[in-house]
């Protein structure tokens, strides 16, 4: 797929493409209402937004038919999922936020990241998760008593 530095989608076309994956996943085939309402946008907005993804090449679309990814969607789709849920990971087993906010965030955080950083945070988070002494590392467990009391907590390296 393209670079995130030079990235040729824009995140509302990146958001378009999830949705038709997540319904897709859900339902077996998409609609252009099932889309609309999935983003809350208009039915007009849909089918503007499909217009510049099937002139990119990204989904096939028969005017008032069923929406799907072709390959190339498809790859796009799995990899802003893939940052998604990264960045709800994070949000949610690092920063001890509730999955609902985790989820919001992570929506607006996905198209922004490098795939530099992102590539960090995977490895952070797939570092935090493999700790061997227990189910959640000291540091992690110290950090959320920090947040109930701010009180200052070592952070575990002792």
């Amino acid at each position: 797929m393209e670079d995130k530095e030079n990235k040729a989608y824009s995140a509302s076309l990146e958001d378009y493409v999830e949705a038709i994956a997540t319904i897709k996943k859900e339902k077996k085939v998409a609609r252009v209402k099932e889309i609309g309402d999935f983003l809350g946008v208009s039915k007009p907005s849909v089918n503007r937004a499909l217009n510049k993804l099937v002139d990119l090449g990204l989904a096939v679309h028969e005017y008032y038919g069923y929406v799907d990814l072709t390959e190339k969607g498809e790859e796009l789709a799995k990899e802003v999922m893939n940052r998604h849920q990264t960045l709800v990971n994070f949000l949610v087993k690092v920063l001890r936020l509730d999955e609902t906010k985790a989820q919001e965030d992570a929506c607006r955080m996905e198209h922004a990241l490098s795939n530099e950083t992102m590539d960090r945070l995977v490895k952070f988070v797939e570092f935090v998760s493999a700790c061997p002494k227990a189910k959640e590392p000291r540091w992690i467990e110290n950090f959320e008593r920090y947040l109930e009391s701010s009180e200052r907590i070592c952070c575990g390296c002792e």
